[in-house]
């Protein structure tokens, strides 16, 4: 008695040697387990034909002849993989499918067996471009329990991302990712990637586009999406992070894209780095140093309480401004440093050119400065002109008061002083009447000139409540 002899081809192997596990629970199972003499005999010739002789037209009628003959459950199993080998030589893909569906339903191939031809099948119909049967039958030898190779992940996943079905797709070519590990090719990158774009996973895809970077960290296109990315995911701070490993490498060059460096390093209230940057490209030529540019400069110089550094950029905005209002700016900071005379002048030319949101606050500015230098009369005077501003009036006319009760404290304690002074001669002279009793001659040498001095602090006193 014969068994049958298996095919070695492709396609031939896997409709005949079946070996994934599985079983079809609507089938009966097949009792015989080999060919009887006649049969097997004329099934030799057939294989014969098919793979010794590459004679497909051969061996067909030798199957044909084999069709026409009662056989077992062993025997139709075996002829209807045959046919379906020696219709696949022919290229008669549907009928080599009819063969093997046939061969499932009659119960001919059962057992473990069903789910390599489910797989068989899956291949012939992608061989047809029948995309959803190819998936259908991929999807029935799965559901055999059979665990896909790292090949056979990547046919499901390319056939699913092939009928956009992305979603789907995604878990077949991880699996493929995590099979190849740090020995992915960038075609499995940049397939994963298009999926995760298609599938709206930013942050995944941004990380395979890092991956990417470090596979050719000179591709500009690749740092621009990963950047794209982590921003349409809202990471702002990954964003950043890669923005300023393109300025440190170089990558950056336009205006635009250094502007954007110095925005990032300003949001992550980085100022002083920031203000360092743009200095610096200033200096180099590649960013303006027009009034917009200086002003930003100034301000992060400011935030970052470098206010030395603040100052020249300052003065250099100011006088390519119209107005007043940087001229203002320096002024105020010429104040907090404690430069209270080229405060004043600032302050003064921001006056003059004017344009201030702020021009009763501005001489406000100049009062406290004033005052700053002891200079309280001028000081008033600027205070009282303030008062006239609406945006000033407030603290001006709080300084004004400021200054009465200030003034008015220092009278009250010279007036103490000096009352101090003449109750003190008053009892002097008190103790010289005294002891002149007993004769002039050993009076206190003070004596004599007490009356002189009570009269010059009570002229004091008089003038004081004057």
């Amino acid at each position: 008695m014969l068994k049958a002899q298996w095919m070695t081809g492709v396609l031939g192997a896997a409709l005949i040697a079946m070996a994934t596990a599985g079983t079809a629970a609507a089938q009966q199972a097949c009792e015989a387990t080999e060919f009887g003499s006649e049969a097997g005999q004329v099934y030799l010739n057939a294989e014969t034909e098919l793979l010794q002789n590459d004679n497909p037209s051969a061996a067909l009628q030798q199957l044909n002849q084999l069709r026409a003959m009662e056989l077992n459950c062993y025997e139709r199993g075996a002829m209807l993989r045959l046919s379906a080998a020696i219709r696949i030589e022919n290229g008669d893909r549907d009928g080599a499918i009819s063969d093997l569906e046939e061969a499932i339903r009659v119960g001919a191939i059962t057992g473990d067996q069903v789910g390599s031809t489910y797989y068989t099948i899956s291949q012939l119909y992608l061989q047809a471009e029948n995309l959803e049967q190819a998936l259908n039958y991929m999807n029935r030898w799965l559901a055999t329990g059979a665990t896909p190779t790292r090949d056979q992940n990547w046919q499901l996943a390319v056939l699913y991302q092939q009928i956009d079905r992305f979603e789907e797709a995604v878990p077949y070519a991880e699996r493929v990712l995590a099979s190849d590990g740090n020995n992915a090719t960038r075609q499995v990158l940049d397939f994963l990637i298009f999926l995760y774009d298609r599938t709206g996973d930013r942050a995944k895809k941004a990380e395979l586009l890092m991956r990417l970077l470090r596979m050719d960290p000179n591709d500009r296109r690749v740092w621009d999406a990963v950047a794209g990315d982590y921003f349409q995911a809202d990471q702002d701070r990954r964003a950043f992070e890669v923005y300023k490993a393109m300025y440190l490498t170089g990558i950056l060059e336009t205006e635009d894209e250094i502007m954007r460096v110095v925005n990032f390093y300003n949001q992550f209230n980085v100022p002083y780095e920031a203000a360092r940057i743009l200095e610096m490209e200033m200096n180099r030529g590649r960013v303006s140093q027009n009034f917009d540019r200086l002003e930003l400069l100034a301000t992060l110089y400011q935030v970052a309480r470098e206010f030395d550094r603040a100052l020249p950029v300052i003065r250099q905005a100011a006088q390519m401004s119209s107005d007043g209002k940087m001229y203002e700016r320096l002024g105020r900071s010429l104040f907090e440093l404690g430069e209270y005379e080229d405060s004043i002048e600032a302050y003064t030319q921001a006056i003059d050119r004017g344009g201030l949101s702020e021009p009763g606050y501005a001489r406000v500015m100049i009062g406290q400065s004033l005052y700053e230098l002891d200079r309280k009369g001028e000081a008033r005077d600027y205070f009282r002109e303030a008062s006239n501003f609406s945006d000033g009036r407030q603290s001006a006319n709080g300084w004004i008061r400021f200054l009465d009760s200030e003034e008015l404290t220092q009278r009250q304690f010279r007036l103490f002083q000096a009352n101090t002074r003449l109750q003190g001669f008053l009892n002097e002279k008190e103790s010289c009447e005294e002891l002149a009793v007993l004769g002039t001659d050993n009076l206190p040498e003070g004596c004599a000139t007490v009356d002189e001095r009570i009269a010059e602090v009570e002229a004091e006193v008089a003038a004081i409540n004057s």
